[in-house]
């Protein structure tokens, strides 16, 4: 596996998840050098791209996750981390990270259920 996500899980409406992606293997070494993203998939629908992050002050967010989604990266861990408060049932999805552009091997990712 070179990208495990974590830390998804069934919350309630405005609850907090705190993701985490680490990468393994044969991507470890191109890791700090590529902007990366965090993706969701909720059923029925297409993937997209929830924020992304190059650095520390270059960072965006689908106008859905702004205010509420903070997007992080240790490239000394060769992890990303997605930081989600007020969540809601629309959130509900599957969570992936990856690179920008031309994506590594997608992951396993990680479910988020929210409840109302």
């Amino acid at each position: 596996v070179q990208l495990q996500a974590s830390g998804g899980g069934s919350v309630q409406s405005g609850g907090s998840l705190r993701l985490s992606c680490v990468a393994r293997g044969s991507i470890l070494s191109d890791f700090p050098s590529n902007a990366l993203g965090w993706y969701r998939q909720a059923p029925g629908k297409q993937r997209e791209l929830v924020a992304s992050i190059r650095s520390r002050d270059n960072v965006s967010y689908v106008d859905s996750a702004k205010g509420r989604f903070s997007i992080s990266r240790d490239n000394a861990k060769r992890t990303i981390y997605l930081q989600m408060s007020n969540l809601n049932p629309e959130d509900t999805a599957v969570y992936y990270c990856n690179r920008l552009g031309n994506p590594w091997y997608w992951g396993q990712g990680t479910q988020v259920t929210v409840s109302s």
